[in-house]
């Protein structure tokens, strides 16, 4: 890592009540990608993916939007589809996954929809489980779904700034609702029942439980990537924020200002996969659509080198 950028934008803020993305957004969102292109030109990056999600995909003025953004940035951002999304997601967090389990629930909760993957690591192309199960592996994606939700489409439904416990529990209902079709489907609950699985989660909400957890006085991603979490632990940072006001939210390092009227929807969301699918234990992925979109960019350019990248892992910035 030589160089990095992050800033909430909240593109997708009111969409889910006007079909469209706002002025103010937009303007968010340019100021945010000026920054990455003088990143990019800075670094002489000659080779680069950039790409809009949910949205971009969902808004009637997306494609006007990312016309706009060439125009007036100069960077050419093309829209993923659900499917290639999920893929990615997966990509990026691949080096976590534990070989040892059968199967593994890949979640990532974002701002306007949020991705579930099932993975199944109990075959190799098709072959059994003794044939060299590991993380030379690629896992094989047993079924997955985009729901239609997110911290800011929930909390912009719910109420983010005061959430009490009635209110948090319609918004668990309302992602179960969403969650059970799913389910009924495929019945991979029954996976969960003293079955051999984890979850892993890619997100600012488990990354944020995580540092809450931890008691980290500030963010800290070399000890949040890669750590382990307990349902109990997961429950336990969930409901101690319940019970914290909109101030003290703010006040917690691991969350500020910018995040403190979603971590709620967020932990709602967890919640809900929680209780679907209550798997002992929860990895904690600081990482995800974008290091899969330089992975994929890097195996196609024959310099991928996962054990090195595993080696290097701690030192990374």
């Amino acid at each position: 890592m030589v160089d990095a950028f992050s800033r909430i934008i909240r593109l997708g803020e009111g969409v889910s009540q006007t079909g469209r993305l706002s002025d103010a957004a937009m303007r968010r969102t340019i100021d945010a990608l000026r920054v990455c292109a003088t990143k990019l030109a800075r670094n002489e990056v000659d080779r680069a993916r950039c790409v809009a999600t949910e949205a971009c995909r969902i808004a009637s003025n997306g494609r006007d939007f990312l016309r706009r953004v060439e125009s007036e940035v100069g960077l050419k951002i093309e829209v993923l589809d659900r499917e290639t999304e999920a893929g990615l997601a997966v990509s990026g967090c691949a080096s976590l996954i534990d070989y040892r389990a059968d199967y593994v629930l890949v979640f990532d909760i974002g701002g306007g929809s949020s991705e579930l993957i099932w993975l199944d690591l109990t075959k190799k192309n098709g072959a059994s489980s003794g044939h060299g199960k590991g993380p030379g592996t690629k896992p094989q994606i047993r079924a997955w779904t985009s729901l239609p939700v997110g911290v800011v489409t929930l909390a912009e439904r719910f109420g983010g700034h005061h959430v009490t416990p009635e209110s948090f529990e319609e918004m668990v209902a309302h992602v179960g609702s969403l969650v059970r079709p799913w389910e009924s489907l495929h019945g991979f609950r029954a996976l969960t029942d003293g079955g051999n699985v984890h979850l892993l989660g890619t997100s600012g909400t488990v990354t944020t439980v995580a540092g809450i957890h931890l008691g980290l006085k500030r963010y800290d991603r070399a000890r949040v990537d890669g750590c382990w979490l307990a349902m109990n632990e997961i429950q336990s940072v969930t409901y101690a924020l319940l019970e914290r006001s909109y101030e003290e939210r703010v006040a917690e390092p691991c969350i500020g200002h910018e995040r403190a009227d979603l971590v709620l929807a967020g932990c709602a969301i967890l919640e809900a996969i929680l209780r679907t699918w209550p798997a002992d234990r929860l990895r904690v992925a600081d990482r995800g659509l974008r290091e899969g979109i330089l992975a994929t960019l890097m195996s196609e350019d024959g310099v991928y080198r996962a054990g090195r990248r595993r080696r290097r892992q701690r030192s990374n910035g």
